[in-house]
């Protein structure tokens, strides 16, 4: 019993150090070292088997082929300056006003969430942002929280928007058209209480002018081959949805044909590309999910499952804002990849399945409250860093205490009243 009990105290400790140094990156290491550190120690412990950890890292395979591809599509995208151009074009149509700036970046980001996922809208568009704000001569940082906030906010608009919505449904997706029948009104109540409160907070930041002058880069035909080719992947992407697929071996395998088109007809260099992409995410969701597995032998899972299972039984229609909330809460304190893969089990049971469509709201939203909740805040955190523009947790964590809880409750409140109470 002893031997049991130190096992899980070490497993808990190991944990911690994950998630806190994942947040807090001690001595500039990386937030992947932390994570593949943190398994490595737990196999190396005894706390969990070689072959426990390949399996947990085994489960992860949908959403790594989901990832590599939409990693390859975004670098195309940016290198071959399809991004850009886009952004020169708000920055003009803004015609000098911030506030309309600001609306349109809003506009455009919740489109390439949706169409390429909330880790697209983080490493692609948060350069881009920065670039176009950079020409117009505008403060950059009340757009690129844009980029922060609604990469999470429309983050279930459509399942292919985040990998957290792969983990949570196992990679067993509902068909697309029941997606939208069950989070369409949420999500645009979500969206639309991220942008008045992130707004109201930028105020003061959005007022004058900026100057119209801004150059629109040129789009080659590499540039427009890439834009055909991202709206391709995204018509497999739907198609593979709408059929009940796993999204992850269509999104690698479209992403690869394009670039293998690129390569060919543009006679492009494939290593530069492929030398910018931050490969390191791979092994970061793999170490994560190492860590839930080797949580779920302390006897986490079953207890929440328990509890939950009560709450199901006793809350009534507040069971579903009550679970959303709690798992919003535990995805920043350790991450919302490993609270999905928390959620995903939970969600396999009968009893809980009810439950599931508001542990992906809590999953998804709950991020925006704190820089550490979500995969692609990390790497907005990163973009942010290639552009010297400093951003601290508690900055993020105070406005966050704003926009997360009023969005979580707005989508949770419609979920709600949309299941008729």
């Amino acid at each position: 019993m002893l031997h049991a009990t130190l096992a899980h105290d070490l497993t808990w400790l190991i944990g911690a150090a994950v998630i806190c140094g994942m947040l807090l990156r001690p001595w500039n290491v990386s937030e992947a070292l932390w994570a593949t550190g943190g398994a490595a120690l737990l196999v190396l412990g005894s706390l969990i088997s070689a072959h426990q950890a390949l399996r947990a890292v085994g489960r992860g395979t949908d959403v790594y082929l989901f990832l590599a591809g939409m990693m390859l599509l975004a670098e195309l995208a940016r290198s071959e300056g399809l991004f850009d151009w886009v952004a020169a074009h708000a920055v003009r149509t803004a015609a000098g006003s911030p506030r309309r700036l600001f609306g349109l970046i809003y506009l455009v980001g919740i489109a390439v969430t949706a169409l390429l996922s909330n880790d697209a809208t983080a490493v692609v568009l948060t350069p881009a942002v920065y670039a176009a704000a950079r020409h117009a001569r505008t403060e950059p940082l009340p757009y690129l929280l844009i980029c922060a906030f609604i990469a999470n906010a429309a983050s279930f608009l459509l399942p292919i928007a985040n990998p957290a919505n792969l983990v949570v449904y196992a990679s067993h997706l509902p068909p697309l058209r029941a997606w939208v029948a069950a989070f369409l009104l949420p999500s645009v109540a979500a969206i639309g209480a991220t942008f008045l409160v992130l707004r109201a907070t930028q105020r003061r930041a959005l007022t004058g002018t900026f100057t119209r002058a801004v150059p629109v880069p040129p789009l080659g035909r590499a540039g427009r081959f890439a834009a055909a080719g991202i709206g391709l992947t995204v018509v497999v992407m739907l198609w593979a949805s709408a059929s009940g697929r796993e999204l992850g071996a269509p999104t690698f395998a479209a992403a690869v044909l394009i670039l293998a088109l690129v390569i060919v007809f543009e006679r492009r260099n494939p290593w530069p590309l492929l030398k910018a992409i931050t490969w390191s995410v791979l092994p970061l969701v793999g170490g994560l999910f190492v860590l839930v597995a080797a949580l779920g032998r302390t006897g986490l899972l079953a207890a929440l499952g328990a509890l939950l299972a009560h709450l199901a039984r006793d809350a009534g229609a507040l069971a579903g804002i009550i679970t959303g909330g709690a798992l919003a809460l535990a995805s920043n304190a350790m991450n919302n990849l490993p609270v999905a893969l928390i959620a995903a089990t939970l969600g396999a049971s009968h009893r809980l399945a009810a439950l599931r469509t508001s542990m992906l709201i809590g999953v998804d939203l709950g991020p925006n409250l704190s820089v550490s909740g979500s995969l692609a805040t990390l790497l907005w955190l990163i973009a942010l860093r290639r552009e010297k523009v400093h951003m601290d947790a508690m900055s993020f964590l105070k406005l966050g205490a704003l926009v997360m809880p009023a969005a979580l409750l707005a989508a949770l409140a419609t979920l709600a009243l949309g299941h008729g109470g």
